[in-house]
């Protein structure tokens, strides 16, 4: 924001409007560190979340065609809706049916934090949504053919692992 380099571990700012998000100084990061500001802090905190919430059924009528999703609180009074996004090897896919909120989504900052779910896993996580993009940006750079490849896996699995190394009860 401006204009100082920025180190490789750094700040990021997204704008709930636009659903973009910006990298930022921790000196600019911190300025918009209150409820009334244009753009919102990711926070840094990831949290284990050992029952995500979301049943086999909920899960099938999403019609997300593989074992990972993440799931967002969006908006703002009556507008807030749970947005569910799936990573894939062309970007975040968002799925266009609806969820319903749940407790499973209570804790979740808007905008900012996001529900993982790795079904094939049995795993979720609460984490800042910079880390769901670059989960996304892990299986874009790394994907082959149409199953994704072996190296594709084992960085997500790597991904995964380092959340668990992260997160906190």
């Amino acid at each position: 924001m401006c204009g100082q380099a920025l180190a490789p571990q750094h700040d990021h700012l997204i704008d709930p409007r636009a659903r973009k998000l910006m990298c930022s100084c921790q000196a600019c990061a911190i300025l918009f560190d209150h409820p009334a500001a244009q753009y919102k802090r990711v926070p840094k905190r990831v949290r284990y979340a050992p029952e995500c919430g979301i049943g086999d059924a909920e899960w099938d009528a999403l019609m997300i065609p593989i074992g990972i999703a993440f799931f967002v609180r969006q908006g703002e009074g009556e507008g807030t809706r749970i947005a569910a996004y799936y990573p894939s090897p062309a970007g975040p896919v968002e799925s266009l049916l609806t969820l319903e909120s749940s407790a499973a989504f209570d804790g979740l900052e808007r905008d900012t934090e996001a529900l993982l779910v790795n079904r094939t896993a049995r795993e979720s996580f609460v984490l800042p949504i910079d880390e769901c993009y670059r989960l996304v940006g892990l299986m874009r750079a790394h994907w082959k053919g149409l199953s994704g490849g072996e190296e594709v896996w084992r960085e997500i699995h790597n991904f995964f692992g380092e959340m668990k190394g992260r997160a906190h009860a």
